[in-house]
Parts: C-alpha cells; structure tokens; sequence
C-alpha cells in the first residue's frame, strides 16, 4: 500500500469511528434535552437543535473537526502531512475528558459518565488517534526505565 494510500485508509478509519462517537453523543444528548424540555417531535426539529440550539453548541467543534478530516481523506493527492497530523492531534486533545470547567472536555465527561454507548466508541477512536498517519503505533506516555542491576 501506498503512503497515500496509507494515509487515506487511516483517515477514513478515523472518520467512520468518529461518526459513530458523534452518533452516541448526539443520541445521549437528544436524550438528556428531552427530559429536561419536552419530546423533540420530528428529526427535523432535532437537526435544526443541533444546528441552533445552545444544549447542542459544545458538539459543534467536534462536527467541524469531522468535516475537516472528510475533506482531508478526500484530497486527491495529500501533499501536506502537517495539516493531517494536526487535525488528527486536535481531535485526540478535544476527546479529553475533564472533570473541570465547562467546555467541550467537561461535556464530553459527563456523555462518557452516563451513557454506554458512548464509552464504546470512545473506545474504537482511541486506537486511530494512538496510529500515525505512517502507520506506527505511536505511544505518548512515557514508559518506565528498567532498573539497573548494581554490580558487587
């Protein structure tokens, strides 16, 4: 396979797991808007919800991260790695949860606390963004140095 192709795979991978996460958020917040305001009627009403409504306006960066990343896996020739790489690290430091504040990170905390579904796909786009667009495993945490055996 190709770099590009490599690449393009990667990002298409990348894109249909992350589809499936907006699915489970979007799902889990129709929900949590519903309890608080009434039954959304019609899918239409939802759609113009997400588009306008201030409930929905956390997920909004996600969406636009989404697109970004289809319109990158859809380039005819990728030339620029740098702009791949960053929307990938964008969307590995958006899907941090935190427990403080009350951005996208806090919200996304609290989908992962209520809502299954939403673990699970967590779960499928943590791989894609720990795979370089190379494909290489890629490991940002530092791992323990073996202990040295002292000599008597």
């Amino acid at each position: 396979m190709s770099g590009q192709d490599h690449m393009r795979a990667h990002l298409g991978n990348l894109s249909r797991s992350l589809l499936r996460l907006h699915k489970a958020l979007l799902d889990s917040e129709r929900v949590s808007y519903e309890r608080v305001h009434g039954r959304i009627e019609t899918n239409g009403a939802f759609f113009q919800l997400v588009l306008g409504d201030a409930w929905f306006a956390w997920l909004r960066p996600l969406s636009q991260l989404m697109v970004k990343i289809d319109e990158l896996s859809e380039e005819e020739e990728i030339e620029d790695r740098t702009e791949m790489t960053l929307a990938i690290d964008s969307v590995r430091t958006m899907l941090t949860p935190s427990e403080e504040g009350n951005g996208f990170g806090r919200h996304y905390y609290d989908a992962l606390q209520r809502e299954p579904d939403v673990v699970l796909a967590h779960a499928a786009v943590r791989p894609q963004l720990r795979t370089t667009t190379t494909g290489k495993e890629t490991n940002k945490r530092k791992r323990p140095t073996s202990a040295k055996k002292c000599s008597t």
